[in-house]
């Protein structure tokens, strides 16, 4: 399993879509709403880097990760994903619950966060 990330999303709808393998030729692309989508860069959006970058901190063998960030109706992040060279673990987060995961450590991990407003972020494991 590849550790990149590459999750393209509908400007117009917001669809987001899992990239496992990207096409390498020209002119070419997944569509969604008559137009091609577009690739999510992590960090992408000014925003504040502290309310969107998740932290981590191992406990007993697992990775337990956190955002610092509202969980509002209006504005939240949507979802965590941890990758690594053999599983990725995504979980899919509402407004008014904490923006917390717990997952089995493994060093290497990259961990993703993404906010409804200022995009996709992302944290190296060490």
């Amino acid at each position: 399993m590849e550790k990149e990330l590459i999750i393209k999303k509908c400007n117009s709808c917001g669809a987001m879509v899992r990239i496992l393998k990207d096409c390498k030729c020209d002119n070419c692309g997944i569509k969604c709403c008559n137009e091609e989508m577009q690739t999510l860069n992590p960090n992408s959006v000014d925003a504040a880097v502290e309310k969107h970058v998740p932290t981590y901190e191992v406990v007993n063998n697992e990775l337990v990760i956190k955002v610092n960030h509202v969980m509002e109706e209006e504005h939240y992040i949507e979802w965590i994903l941890a990758v690594n060279d053999k599983n990725e673990y995504m979980i899919k987060l509402k407004p008014g619950e904490e923006a917390v995961a717990k997952i089995p450590f493994l060093h290497g991990t990259t961990i993703y966060s993404y906010c409804n407003k200022h995009g996709l972020w992302k944290a190296d494991v060490e």
